[in-house]
C-alpha cells in the first residue's frame, strides 16, 4: 500500500510517500515555514510525489496529523487530506502529534514506557502516556506541569516533546520551543492504522487562543420593539 503522510501541525509543511508492502519510505519533503500551510501544501506534496516518481492516482491512503497542534494548521491538513481522499476513492486515516513523538523515542528505550509531553503555552502541558509496545496507556489530555510530571514518575517512564527538552519538567518551556513531527514515522504508523479507523478530525484538546470581540456585538430588534 503507498501512503502519503502530511503534517501542517506545527512549524514544518510535510509531505512524505510510504511503501508499507516493502517497509520503505519512497520521498519525503519537509519545509519549516512556521505559517501559510495552506499557500505551500499541495507544493510540497507535489514534490514528494516527483521525488518518489510517482502520480497522485497510485496513492492508497492519506494519513495526516490531527493534532494537538497549531488550531488553524490543523485545519488545514485534515481538509487537504480528506478533499484528496475522496477525489482518490480511498480512505484517508489521522495521526496524533503525541504518537508520533511516542513512537520516535520508543527506540531509543526500549521496554521502558514513554510520556509525550507538549509545551501547549498557558502553563499546560499536552501529554499522553504509551506503552514500550506503543499502546496507548491514556488518553490524550491538556495537564497542569505539576499532574505531567506526576504521570511520568508513577510509570517510571521515558519523556518526549517540547516540554521535557526546553524546561526540563519543572515548568513551561521556553517561548522558542517547537515540537516538530518525523514525517516518514507519520506514513509508517497511518499505514498500520485499521481500514474502520474513521476519517480523520482534527484533535483539539482546548479552544483557540483567539477570541471573538463579543463586546463590539449588535444587539438585534426584537419583533415589536420598532
Amino acid at each position: 500500500m503507498i501512503v502519503l503522510a502530511i503534517d501542517t501541525a506545527g512549524v514544518d509543511c510535510s509531505a512524505a510517500l510510504y511503501d508499507s508492502a516493502a517497509g520503505r519510505v519512497l520521498s519525503a519533503v519537509t519545509e519549516t515555514i512556521g505559517k501559510g500551510h495552506a499557500e505551500r501544501l499541495m507544493a510540497v506534496i507535489d514534490e514528494a510525489l516527483a521525488s518518489a516518481n510517482l502520480q497522485l492516482a497510485a496513492v492508497e491512503r492519506v494519513a495526516v496529523v490531527i493534532g494537538p497542534g497549531s488550531f488553524t494548521g490543523i485545519r488545514v491538513g485534515v481538509a487537504a487530506a480528506r478533499g484528496l481522499a475522496l477525489a482518490l476513492g480511498i480512505g484517508s486515516v489521522g495521526v496524533t502529534t503525541l504518537e508520533v513523538l511516542a513512537r520516535s523515542q520508543l527506540a531509543a528505550h526500549p521496554g521502558q514506557p514513554v510520556v509525550a509531553a507538549m509545551d501547549a503555552k498557558r502553563n499546560e502541558v499536552y501529554t499522553q502516556a504509551f506503552s514500550a509496545e506503543g499502546q496507548p496507556l491514556t488518553e490524550p489530555a491538556a495537564l497542569s506541569p505539576e499532574d505531567a510530571s506526576k504521570l511520568i514518575a508513577l510509570l517510571s517512564a521515558a519523556a518526549t516533546g517540547s516540554w521535557v527538552e526546553h524546561s526540563h519538567g519543572k515548568g513551561e518551556a521556553e517561548s522558542g520551543a517547537r515540537d516538530r513531527f518525523d514525517i516518514a514515522m507519520v506514513a509508517r504508523i497511518g499505514a498500520e492504522k485499521p481500514e474502520d479507523a474513521g476519517r480523520p478530525k482534527p484533535l483539539y484538546l482546548r479552544g483557540p487562543d483567539a477570541k471573538p470581540q463579543t463586546g463590539f456585538a449588535l444587539a438585534r430588534a426584537l419583533p415589536g420593539n420598532d
